[in-house]
């Protein structure tokens, strides 16, 4: 049985090519941490029932991942011999960031198009509209796991370096939260990642009760 690897992808962002910017864990983390939080009840005189759902329960992910240069170093990969895990880093670094850099470059070429269309003259000089977009992140843990989420902390320990200071090992602590997309997004993507994830939730729980039927069955005495 061949082994998945978790990962993390971004899309739907200014990005140059066809290519996404993707990062497949080289270690799969040894444990994740998941929790729900769960909104409160309803609470006073005028109450609803307990059993009315208000807020949606949302879930958070943590684990630390694993990158080293030792494998690829042996493979004589040239990437790792100039730069040892530093691209892995700085793709995990990007998702981060908001890709604003070209698109405020774009943008201001827009708006000298429109100032000079519209015919300039003696407008007062407007306040630049921000352009800036944080990536949409899709986390993939498995067949049944992948899930629009947002990065909300990312801790990167360095541990070792190369003759150039290059990182060639690290460990990287991630906390995630899965977005509650609603009916309104536009984000299809997200959409489509969440019905599935909880079509597969649901699959699960199916075949959890099917067993629990089993074993009580059994124990009934003919």
């Amino acid at each position: 049985m061949s082994l998945l690897r978790g990962a993390l992808i971004e899309y739907g962002t200014d990005l140059i090519g066809p290519i996404p910017n993707v990062v497949i864990f080289q270690f799969n983390p040894e444990s994740l941490t998941r929790s729900l939080e769960i909104p409160p009840r309803p609470t006073g005189a005028t109450q609803r029932e307990t059993a009315q759902a208000g807020e949606k329960t949302f879930e958070k992910i943590t684990f630390k991942a694993h990158f080293s240069a030792a494998n690829m170093l042996d493979e004589g990969k040239v990437l790792a011999e100039l730069f040892g895990i530093g691209p892995q880093l700085a793709a995990l670094e990007k998702m981060v960031l908001p890709s604003a850099k070209l698109a405020g470059l774009i943008g201001a070429a827009l708006d000298a198009i429109g100032d000079a269309l519209g015919g300039g003259g003696d407008d007062a000089p407007a306040q630049p509209i921000p352009r800036e977009k944080y990536p949409r992140i899709l986390f993939i843990w498995g067949l049944t796991r992948v899930l629009p989420v947002t990065i909300d902390s990312m801790s990167i320990t360095e541990l070792e370096y190369d003759a150039l200071l290059n990182p060639t090992r690290a460990e990287v602590d991630i906390t995630l939260s899965v977005i509650a997309v609603d009916d309104c997004s536009d984000d299809v993507l997200a959409k489509g990642a969440l019905e599935y994830s909880t079509l597969a939730k649901e699959a699960q729980a199916i075949a959890n009760l099917a067993n629990t039927a089993e074993q009580i069955v059994e124990l009934i005495p003919l």
